[in-house]
C-alpha cells in the first residue's frame, strides 16, 4: 500500500528541505515531491548572513556547515547546504522525478493530506492556486557561478566587490581554492543560456571595464554550474494583502517571496520561513496529543503567515531598494545612500526568527513508527 503522509511539501530546494527538517524535529513525518532527479543545486552558491545561521541552529545543521567551512565565512556551496538538510530526513522523504501539476489533480481534499507547503520556487503552483500575482522583473539580471584556482586564488577571506553605473559584481573565497562570484547588469532581451557564451559576454562585453582582477575571477568559472537569469520580484503589497495561505495549504521560500538578491536574502528568509512554519505546525501538534488536526491546521498555517507576511515585504522592499540604488541614479545620492540608508537596510539580516518547540526523541520516534504502520 502506497504511504500518503500528513504534511506534503512541493519541491526539494532550501525552504522545501528546511521545513521538512524542522517538522522532524517537532515528531511530525512529510513527503516532498520534487521534480528533478536530484537535489538542485542551481546558483552555484548563496551568502548566508546571521539571521540564516541562527534558523540552521534551531534546526540543528549549522554544525555541518560549520566543520565544512572556516568561521565568519559568509557564502557556503549551494549542495552542500542541501544534503546538510536532506541528510537529516529519512531515506524515503523525497519522491525525485515527481511533477507537481495542480492540486486538484493530486486530490488535496483527501482527510489524509492533512497540510500542503508550497515550496515550487519563484513559479510557483501553489501560489498560483493561492491567488498570488506572478513575480515581475526588476529590471536586472544576475550571472552566478564559482570560479576554481587548482593552485589556489590567494584572495583573503572577505566579500570584494565593485560598481559601476547599472552594474554591480563581486566575489567572496568559499575555500583556498573556489570562489563564489556574482554580476548584475540591466535586464537584456536576449540573455545567453549556453554557460560558455554567458563567460564569454561578461568578459567581453558586459564586464569589459571591470578590474582585472574580476575578470581574472570569471575567465576561471566552473561552467558547470555558471547561470544568468533575471532578478524577480512579488510585489510587496501583494504579500502584504494577498492570500499566502488558504485552509490547510500555504507557501514558503521564493514561492512567498521572490525578492532581487542585492541584500542576499532570499535563501536566508526561505531558512527563516522553515524554523517559523515548524515551530505552528509543531506547537499545534504537541497542543493536540501528538496528532495533526486537520481543523488546527488552518489556524497554524494563519499564525505563521501572520508572522512573515510583514518580514518577507519588508525583504522584498529593501532588496529591490538596493537593486534600485545600482541601476542608476546620481553619484552623490549614491553616496547618500551607501552612507546612511544601505546600513538600515542591511540591518534586516541582524533577525532571530526563533527556535522549535522541543519534543521528546522518543515521541518522534513513535510518530515517525505509526507513519510507516
Amino acid at each position: 500500500m502506497e504511504t500518503v503522509e500528513d504534511v506534503v511539501i512541493v519541491g526539494a530546494g532550501i525552504a522545501g528541505l528546511a521545513t521538512a527538517v524542522a517538522l522532524k524535529r517537532v515528531g511530525v513525518r512529510s513527503l516532498i515531491l520534487e521534480k528533478s532527479e536530484t537535489l538542485r543545486s542551481t546558483g552555484a552558491a548563496l551568502t548566508l548572513t546571521p539571521n540564516a545561521w541562527l534558523a540552521l541552529d534551531a534546526l540543528g545543521v549549522s554544525h555541518k556547515l560549520n566543520a565544512l567551512y572556516t568561521p565568519f565565512t559568509r557564502s557556503v556551496h549551494r549542495k552542500a547546504l542541501l544534503e546538510a538538510l536532506a541528510e537529516e530526513l529519512p531515506a524515503d522523504s523525497i519522491r525525485f522525478s515527481s511533477k507537481f501539476t495542480s492540486i486538484e489533480q493530486h486530490k488535496l481534499g483527501d482527510a489524509s493530506i492533512v497540510v500542503l507547503i508550497g515550496c515550487d520556487g519563484v513559479h510557483s503552483v501553489v501560489a498560483k492556486w493561492l491567488g498570488l500575482s506572478a513575480p515581475v522583473h526588476s529590471g536586472q539580471a544576475a550571472v552566478r557561478g564559482l570560479a576554481v584556482f587548482p593552485q589556489g586564488h590567494g584572495f583573503n577571506k572577505e566579500v570584494t566587490q565593485f560598481k559601476d553605473v547599472g552594474k554591480g559584481a563581486g566575489f567572496v573565497p568559499l575555500n583556498v581554492k573556489e570562489l563564489y562570484w556574482f554580476f548584475t547588469c540591466p535586464e537584456g532581451e536576449n540573455m545567453a543560456r549556453d554557460p560558455q557564451l554567458i563567460q564569454k559576454e561578461v568578459i567581453e562585453k558586459y564586464a569589459y571595464n571591470f578590474p582585472s582582477q574580476f575578470l581574472d575571477v570569471v575567465r576561471h568559472a566552473d561552467l558547470s554550474n555558471l547561470t544568468w537569469a533575471p532578478l524577480l520580484l512579488r510585489q510587496p503589497w501583494n504579500v502584504i494583502f494577498g492570500n499566502l495561505s488558504k485552509g490547510n495549504i500555504t507557501v514558503a521560500g521564493d514561492a512567498m517571496h521572490p525578492m532581487t538578491s542585492h541584500l542576499a536574502q532570499g535563501g536566508c528568509s526561505a531558512l527563516e520561513d522553515a524554523v517559523v512554519l515548524g515551530r505552528h505546525i509543531g506547537n499545534s501538534f504537541i497542543k493536540n496529543g501528538r496528532l495533526l488536526v486537520s481543523e488546527e491546521m488552518a489556524r497554524a498555517l494563519d499564525g505563521y503567515v501572520k508572522e512573515r507576511r510583514w518580514r518577507a515585504a519588508t525583504l522584498i522592499t529593501a532588496s529591490f531598494l538596493s537593486t534600485w540604488m545600482q541601476q542608476g541614479g546620481s553619484q552623490w545620492w549614491k553616496k547618500v545612500f551607501y552612507a546612511f540608508i544601505f546600513p538600515k537596510l542591511s540591518n534586516v539580516a541582524r533577525y532571530d526568527c526563533g527556535t522549535l518547540p522541543s519534543v521528546s526523541a522518543s515521541a518522534e520516534l513513535q510518530h515517525y513508527s505509526n507513519k510507516s504502520d
